[in-house]
């Protein structure tokens, strides 16, 4: 079988010479991405805005980059992202979309319209087959994501405090998750009320197709009805107050495979390109509200069609690359009882792992682990 390619140039450049936004252009022609017939079709670029306080996630211009030559070669692009399952800044798409434009997202800087996938309350989506699935039948992805004719994902390698890594398959999977499907992945289970929090708005039950809430008059409070709910998470989508959540992790390893599926769901039968930058490899995800200190230091930009090649090719060039003394990994690796795992993203946080996403992925026929990399001068 032939090895996927993925395409690969650093952040050098020349003096009075181009500047890494046309370098990333030349990465992604050179890569092939006029090989996409994007003439006249709706083109998804899915991208993470950062969230308020976090300053690591990648620059505007990068977006940019890529919206110039989709829209050269006849494509008619939009920047898009699904709100998030916890509380923050960009849980409903008018929060989403003033966090984007206070960090630099606009469609004057961009070049394009700026599009929330599931939504103005996380409830707009659609669900998707899993092709192969062996934890889920279907996803529930950000309706607009799947409208696109062809999806393009440009993503922030970094660190990440459970999955070890924030790769492409995260930032499709979990990112293209509208707010229930986000739930499907890192939860299992049915959710609570907080009654300090339940405004008794009644706009839960609302969303609710299976009679799994119950309002109580008397305290004018919402309750689960268990024997009824279904765990679909709408409601939660649909609470303005934080009032839902769901107290019932999946495993680690559990979530990996369910980000695994969510990316297949995403893809398959469509066509699609992959963009990731590892730069700013912060130890945390981009949805924190800050960012410690780069762990590695400033690698690439990379390019391939496959996007579980593209993680591993970026994961290797990770492992291959010196640490960084004054940050969260190099004080770990500074501690008296330091027990080095050969791993950067398990010695910055050791609870994390990552292994099993990349397994599943290759298992359930998403991409490939083997690579040929290209170098593009």
């Amino acid at each position: 079988m032939e090895k996927s390619k993925v395409y690969f140039t650093d952040f050098r450049t020349k003096a009075f010479g181009d500047g890494l936004p046309a370098k990333l252009q030349k990465l992604i022609r050179r890569a092939g991405i006029a090989d996409l017939d994007l003439d006249g079709k709706f083109v998804a670029i899915k991208i993470h805005f950062g969230e308020l306080g976090n300053i690591s996630y990648l620059r505007p211009n990068y977006a940019r980059a890529v919206v110039d030559v989709v829209k050269e070669l006849g494509g008619k692009p939009f920047l898009t992202d699904c709100n998030t399952l916890y509380p923050g800044s960009r849980k409903n798409a008018l929060e989403h979309l003033e966090c984007a434009w206070q960090n630099g997202f606009t469609p004057l800087t961009v070049n394009c319209p700026i599009l929330i996938g599931d939504g103005l309350k996380g409830t707009d989506d659609i669900e998707v087959p899993v092709n192969g699935g062996e934890y889920l039948k279907t996803a529930k992805i950000g309706r607009a994501i799947m409208d696109a004719d062809v999806f393009i994902s440009l993503t922030h390698f970094k660190g990440h405090e459970t999955t070890g890594f924030g790769g492409t398959i995260k930032n499709i999977g979990m990112g293209c998750g509208s707010r229930a499907g986000k739930k499907d992945q890192h939860n299992n289970g049915q959710p609570q009320v907080n009654e300090e929090k339940c405004r008794g708005c009644k706009r839960c039950q609302r969303e609710c197709a299976n009679d799994g809430l119950v309002f109580d008059v008397m305290k004018r409070k919402m309750h689960v009805d268990k024997a009824h709910c279904v765990g679909c998470g709408r409601c939660l989508g649909a609470c303005n107050f934080d009032a839902i959540s769901f107290s019932t992790s999946s495993a680690i390893s559990e979530l990996n495979c369910r980000m695994a599926e969510y990316t297949k769901a995403v893809v398959d039968g469509r066509p699609n390109f992959h963009i990731s930058l590892i730069v700013d490899v912060s130890p945390n995800c981009d949805c924190h509200c800050e960012n410690d200190a780069p762990i590695l230091p400033n690698i690439g930009m990379f390019a391939s069609f496959d996007p579980l090649a593209l993680d591993q090719a970026c994961v290797d060039a990770c492992q291959a690359a010196q640490p960084i003394r004054a940050s969260q990994l190099g004080d770990r690796m500074a501690m008296p009882n330091f027990i080095d795992r050969h791993d950067h993203f398990k010695n910055s946080t050791p609870e994390s792992e990552w292994r099993t996403c990349l397994e599943h992925a290759e298992k359930i026929g998403l991409g490939s682990r083997d690579y040929e990399l290209i170098t593009v001068k």
